[in-house]
């Protein structure tokens, strides 16, 4: 008998996430230098960690030896001041990403349905089937979440819904008075949860603390390793009411984040330059990026997050092309977008050598086109 006979029903049908490649995976494999592979494949900052960050997990490597705080108290409480919320509203995971898997495993059970975009982040989707819950993937034209149908595909089985804003992998916004409109017409036994990973990439991100004070069930996450840097450290946290907070506590792992993750965080909560910095940053690449793929004949829808999607009628032979040139993308097609890539936004020297890459691709005689099928026609 082999294990997969041994396995619960459903976890051999589940979809694997793929990340984007590592960058000595892909050095090795086309023989580079790693420190010239350029990798904008998983949105994240491209001006690094925040240097008030850096040094505080430095001296918190000096207690590495000792557990971190269970409850990551001081972490729970300096995010309650930033946020205007108490600490009893504050969940603190390794990233936002488990943080979500917990809140499907609190809440969802065989049966139950849980709604998300057809184009959204796809641990979405592995939530549900994790737990026996039954995925219901809506529509989003124009590459955007459509709450008129999301509203239409509640049921009485629906126990919860997700969206993210920007949204990934398509950055796209949900206008912030719409969503409010959305969340007060659902019924009471649905959970709306509000993925902020890129929230800080906004002017003006939407705000749902009010109707968590109204005492809708709105959940809401965030991240530290988007505009923070912190990726490789995984910190995240949920707010919402006390009472789902206690629930999430109930079922997640003991130190289910590290005290070097944790000083790191409390410590890039005050570096407010290095955020400011890195939003200007960002919204000077998505400029150069975007003008670059229209300049090219390129398909770039419009984006407000740290990455952008490009269309190419091929996206798997430019993919590879890039990589052997040291450049790693991110392919789509486990979103059902194989006509586009999704590129990080850099420094403005990693853009600049993704935009002469893909000039050279083009004047070359690889057979291939790169013009998306809108501008081929």
């Amino acid at each position: 008998m082999k294990y997969r006979d041994l396995v619960r029903p459903g976890v051999l049908s589940l979809p694997v996430y793929e990340p984007g490649r590592p960058i000595e995976d892909v050095a090795r494999e086309f023989g580079l230098d790693p420190n010239g592979v350029l990798k904008l494949a998983s949105n994240e900052n491209a001006l690094g960690p925040s240097p008030k960050a850096v040094d505080a997990a430095a001296q918190a490597m000096r207690h590495a030896h000792l557990y971190p705080d269970g409850g990551a108290i001081a972490l729970r409480e300096k995010l309650a001041a930033v946020r205007g919320l108490k600490p009893e509203q504050i969940f603190v995971g390794t990233g936002s990403n488990e943080v979500m898997v917990l809140l499907a495993q609190a809440l969802v059970g065989p049966g139950d349905e849980v709604i998300f975009g057809e184009y959204a982040f796809i641990v979405y989707k592995l939530a549900a089937l994790l737990f026996g819950g039954k995925p219901v993937s809506v529509p989003m034209p124009n590459l955007a979440h459509d709450l008129d149908a999301m509203a239409d595909a509640v049921t009485d089985r629906t126990k919860l819904i997700f969206l993210p804003s920007p949204n990934n992998p398509t950055g796209t916004v949900t206008d912030p008075d719409d969503l409010k409109a959305f969340i007060r017409g659902l019924p009471e036994h649905v959970v709306f949860c509000f993925d902020e990973a890129y929230a800080e990439y906004l002017d003006h991100p939407a705000d749902l603390r009010p109707l968590i004070a109204e005492g809708h069930k709105v959940f809401c996450t965030r991240t530290f390793s988007k505009i923070y840097g912190l990726a490789s450290l995984r910190v995240g946290y949920g707010y919402g009411d006390p009472e789902l907070i206690q629930l999430l506590n109930q079922v997640r792992q003991p130190f289910n984040s590290t005290g070097i993750g944790q000083a790191a965080a409390l410590a890039a909560l005050d570096d407010h330059e290095f955020v400011t910095r890195s939003r200007e940053s960002n919204r000077a690449g998505l400029k150069q990026l975007s003008e670059g793929f229209k300049r090219l004949g390129l398909g770039c829808p419009p984006s407000q997050a740290n990455f952008l999607l490009m269309e190419v009628a091929d996206s798997r032979k430019v993919f590879e092309l890039l990589e052997a040139r040291g450049i790693i993308v991110r392919p789509l097609h486990g979103y059902g977008l194989s006509q586009y890539l999704r590129v990080t936004v850099g420094t403005e020297a990693e853009n600049h050598r993704l935009l002469e890459a893909l000039e050279d691709i083009l004047a070359g005689d690889q057979a291939v086109s790169l013009k998306g099928e809108k501008e081929r026609r």
